[in-house]
């Protein structure tokens, strides 16, 4: 692969990833650790590190309540970014607010990558069969090379995080170990 990397850790919020956290569950603790390396190795080699979180506007009727419960309200502990996952005060380390599935459906996300010379993104955080999804489609169909740290997300939902992972490496793009992934930035 060529060009730069970039790093995207989707949904690493206190929603899911703290035990108070409405939508926790058990399995996303094995991700932790897996992101903390890629976040470290972003922060050492200064690549664009961007956290995507889900962020819904209280008081707002918002079309994902038809499929889902309401959740992750700006300004709320939820929506919050799990400790240990606290963005650090650099240019290339970004946060971004998102209302649908896709890191990339209604945000600058593919401009912001595109400008900083970005050709790979590499996906970690959950739910793989939801939001890790979604941003692996989104960014290949805005051209992107596009890598998922296979330790590094999951979901409630075995095996449909296994199946997602296996149409990521199918159609979309490379589905690596944790430590290919830590390389490639």
């Amino acid at each position: 692969m060529n060009g730069s990397a970039a790093l995207v850790v989707v949904d690493g919020i206190n929603d899911f990833y703290d035990p108070q956290g409405p939508n926790h569950y058990p399995e996303v603790a094995s991700t932790v650790e897996p992101i903390r390396g890629l976040l470290s190795r972003a922060r050492d080699r200064d690549a664009v590190t961007v956290h995507a979180v889900e962020r819904h506007r209280p008081g707002l009727d918002d079309f994902e309540w038809r499929v889902l419960p309401e959740h992750s309200f700006s300004g709320t502990f939820a929506s919050g970014i799990y400790e240990p996952f606290t963005p650090v005060e650099r240019p290339r380390e970004l946060e971004l607010h998102k209302r649908r599935f896709s890191a990339f459906f209604a945000t600058d996300l593919a401009l912001t990558l595109r400008e900083q010379g970005v050709e790979t993104v590499i996906l970690a955080g959950v739910k793989t069969n939801v939001c890790v999804r979604a941003t692996a489609q989104d960014a290949f169909a805005h051209g992107f090379a596009v890598v998922v740290a296979r330790e590094a997300t999951n979901s409630n939902r075995a095996h449909l995080a296994e199946a997602s992972l296996e149409d990521i490496s199918r159609y979309i793009g490379r589905v690596v170990p944790l430590e290919e992934a830590i390389e490639l930035l």
